[in-house]
């Protein structure tokens, strides 16, 4: 018997089922490792252009004038993204927040903004004001909002959205993930001719892109095809599970020197802004993505693999092209659903013994179960899962700061959904 199998109560036939999934997908691992191996030297040259000395990582107290790590943090950000400039900020606490930041800065009253890949995720519906009337949303300030739905299939309607472009946008909007989307994550290079159509047909217009859960997924970043603005998260990707905090705004110089001033304040911008703990977790949380993104990649892969063996659908297939690190895999009942959410729980380092429940998150318009056991709260590049519980069922499992963990965490789950009787090896 295998030695995790004694120590976790996985099932023999469990393990030589997953490790057979495994051994199928050498091909996709290798394009995996790859893509790992190239932004791993972007992000490299990125430090080694810019300097970085023990110096960066001193906090600063105050109004955080003359903060070198703070500075210096900006501009790696910015090399490894490919952007002109970025904004890292730990007092940002989530990437909505980041988004609503960029948005708040680059438009005014009576501006548009036009969404080309449908209604945005869950928790910005009320802060753009597609739902509710909540004080200080964009709604509120004056901003006209549309939007432009997906083809069935889940790509950007070209046609449809040439004729929704008027001219007069001053933001012009692509999420790449999916959220609570059935579609697979829109590639960079799928985007790019409709980044250049935007900017031909609205000459002034910003291209903003929601880039959470993709950095580093795919060989170049939204803003090496033209974008204006990517907006991210710290507990993402780009931190690697070792930044505790925060978020970043990336891109253009002109659009930063608009998104600056709503950071902090009109006239002071990126020069105020302390941080009174160290740097280093920052930098390090860059320097480690590319590979703990290409383990969770690889996790991914193999979530898609072993359930699609079981005769579960699953967005994307086990050998899609990915931009992100999301899997959707979908379930036949709400009890099925709920099974595997806990399951993932199980498998953390931390409150494993927790039993999580459906429940009315903020931001969220139906109950929402949530599986995260991680070193830092809400983290979703440490293994994780959450699911609406609407029909159809449909959970979304991404992270694992390592392939070992997640490939536990695989077998955890179709253990427990074997035991339930929901699926049969």
């Amino acid at each position: 018997m295998n030695p995790e199998l004694k120590l976790l109560g996985i099932s023999q036939k469990t393990y030589d089922f997953v490790k057979s999934c495994e051994n199928s997908l050498g091909n996709i691992y290798e394009g995996i490792e790859a893509n790992e191996a190239y932004t791993q030297a972007r992000v490299l040259k990125a430090f080694q252009d810019n300097c970085i000395a023990l110096r960066h990582f001193a906090p600063t107290s105050g109004y955080g004038y003359d903060d070198i790590g703070r500075e210096a943090l900006g501009a790696v950000f910015a090399c490894a993204l490919e952007a002109e400039d970025a904004l890292v900020r730990p007092q940002i606490s989530s990437g909505t927040q980041a988004i609503f930041t960029a948005l708040s800065g680059l438009l005014e009253p009576g501006d548009v903004m036009l969404s080309l890949t449908g209604k945005p995720y869950d928790t910005l519906e009320k802060a753009i004001g597609i739902s509710g009337d909540e004080y200080c949303s964009l709604k509120r300030m004056g901003v006209i909002y549309r939007q432009v739905d997906l083809t069935a299939d889940g790509h950007i309607d070209i046609d449809a959205a040439k004729a929704a472009i008027t001219g007069s946008e001053k933001v012009i909007y692509f999420q790449r993930s999916r959220g609570y989307s059935w579609r697979n994550a829109l590639t960079p290079e799928e985007m790019a001719p409709v980044f250049d159509m935007a900017k031909k047909l609205a000459p002034n217009a910003f291209v903003v892109v929601d880039n959470c859960y993709g950095e580093f997924t795919r060989p170049h970043e939204p803003a090496y095809y033209s974008a204006d603005v990517m907006i991210g998260s710290l507990i993402k990707n780009i931190g690697s599970g070792i930044a505790p905090t925060g978020g970043y705004i990336a891109g253009s110089k002109k659009a930063l020197e608009r998104i600056e001033m709503r950071l902090t304040v009109p006239g002071m911008g990126r020069e105020v802004g302390s941080y009174y703990g160290s740097y280093a977790p920052f930098f390090q949380g860059i320097f480690l993505s590319p590979h703990v993104t290409a383990q969770a990649l690889k996790n991914a892969v193999l979530f898609a693999k072993v359930f699609e063996s079981v005769g579960m659908i699953s967005m994307p297939r086990s050998d899609a092209v990915r931009s992100d690190i999301v899997q959707s895999l979908r379930f036949n009942t709400a009890d099925a659903l709920i099974s595997f959410c806990r399951s993932i729980q199980k498998a953390a380092p931390v409150d494993s013994f927790v039993q999580p429940e459906p429940w009315d998150m903020p931001g969220y318009t139906s109950q929402v179960i949530m599986a995260a056991g991680a070193f830092v709260q809400g983290s979703s590049i440490e293994l994780s899962a959450d699911a609406p519980i609407v029909e159809p069922y449909t959970a979304y499992v991404q992270g694992g700061l390592t392939y070992a963990h997640g490939r536990i965490g695989v077998m955890l789950a179709l253990d427990d959904l074997i035991k339930n009787g929901e699926v049969s090896i």
